[in-house]
């Protein structure tokens, strides 16, 4: 199953992800992304990725494990 991956030291807070994925992703009170769902259906896995991908530091990524 797909699983998404965040790289904290690098999230700015740009929150472009929250925006695309409310249900998957919110930002802490620092700013920092937190990731709501890690696994993620195949049935949601574009919409994810999308989300994932609009960050402009490439801090999230959706990995097959």
């Amino acid at each position: 199953m797909p699983v998404v991956k965040a790289d904290l030291q690098a999230c700015q807070g740009y929150a472009n992800c929250v925006v695309g994925a409310p249900d998957y992703f919110d930002l802490d009170d620092d700013g920092i992304v937190v990731v709501l769902k890690a696994e993620v259906p195949e049935a949601d896995r574009a919409h994810v990725t999308e989300a994932a991908r609009s960050c402009p530091v490439s801090a999230l990524e959706v990995v097959d494990e």
